[in-house]
């Protein structure tokens, strides 16, 4: 049997403050395997985020367990990018760029292997072809405030890929966008992440955009949240990119479907128009 790239194993986590302890993630269990784009969709305020902090090593869950190719993420937050099997290598990318305005957009893309001291002429060379690849390189002597904010996406996708992780984690790094360019920019970097093969866990309030990016879709229902269904995302298209798949016979039905699941019994499901 294929060995799961992440296990999460019976999860509990609670918010505390002076007002006392406030339950966000009850029993939570789930596993990704090498090479899938799994999506985490839930109501607001259901611990999505709590989730992929406690998966990057950021935040410790109060019990269960996390598992990553047999090591634990807190290995990763001690040793964020020593390269060896016991310290797998996941990135985080957030729902802003956070670039720094005053270095330029390669400066950006670099700063990762600098902070690590992983700043080699092999990976410079990566880095620059990596801005090539992605229409970036011409310009990458410009400062963030010079680039649109899909560009800048970009450019913070980069910077997270050229540190080569194992795992992408992405909490909502398309929210910032106006619809249009979430559109254009959350397909391009789908596009990216399937092409070099890497497993993603994509955290979105989106339910389209879950659908046409994932190849699977994990359910959390309301606090304290737990698992409640597995979906796996199945659409008959020759042209299986994100955009296309929106105009897939089954997309409507794997709407209403996730508008069921997270939605209260007691309100009325709106039926998916077919119109996105």
């Amino acid at each position: 049997m294929e060995q799961p790239l992440l296990e999460l194993k019976d999860i509990c986590y609670s918010y505390h403050s002076l007002e006392g302890e406030t339950p966000a993630l009850s029993h939570v269990s789930f596993r990704i395997y090498k090479g899938e784009f799994t999506a985490i969709v839930g109501p607001s305020g259901c611990g999505k985020s709590t989730l992929l902090n406690m998966i990057a090593g950021l935040t410790a869950p109060e019990s269960g367990e996390i598992i990553f190719h047999g090591g634990s993420p807190e290995q990763v937050t001690q040793q964020p990018c020593t390269l060896t099997p016991s310290c797998p290598r996941i990135g985080y990318m957030l729902q802003h760029d956070h670039l720094f305005e005053w270095r330029t957009i390669y400066q950006n893309v670099i700063l990762g292997l600098e902070i690590n001291h992983m700043l080699t002429p092999e990976r410079k060379e990566r880095a620059i072809q990596l801005l090539k690849d992605y229409d970036l390189y011409k310009f990458r002597d410009k400062k963030p405030n010079e680039l649109s904010g899909g560009m800048k996406q970009r450019a913070a996708l980069i910077r997270t890929l050229v540190l080569e992780p194992e795992l992408l984690l992405l909490d909502e790094p398309f929210s910032a966008l106006d619809y249009q360019t979430r559109l254009s920019v959350s397909s391009d970097i789908c596009s990216i992440i399937r092409s070099t093969g890497k497993t993603a866990l994509l955290i979105t309030h989106d339910l389209s955009e879950a659908i046409s990016l994932a190849g699977r879709i994990l359910v959390l229902g309301r606090r304290p949240a737990t698992l409640k269904c597995d979906i796996p995302v199945r659409l008959t298209l020759t042209d299986d990119s994100p955009l296309a798949s929106r105009n897939a016979p089954e997309f409507k039905d794997y709407f209403n479907r996730l508008w069921k699941e997270i939605s209260d019994e007691n309100h009325r499901q709106p039926e998916f128009s077919g119109k996105i």
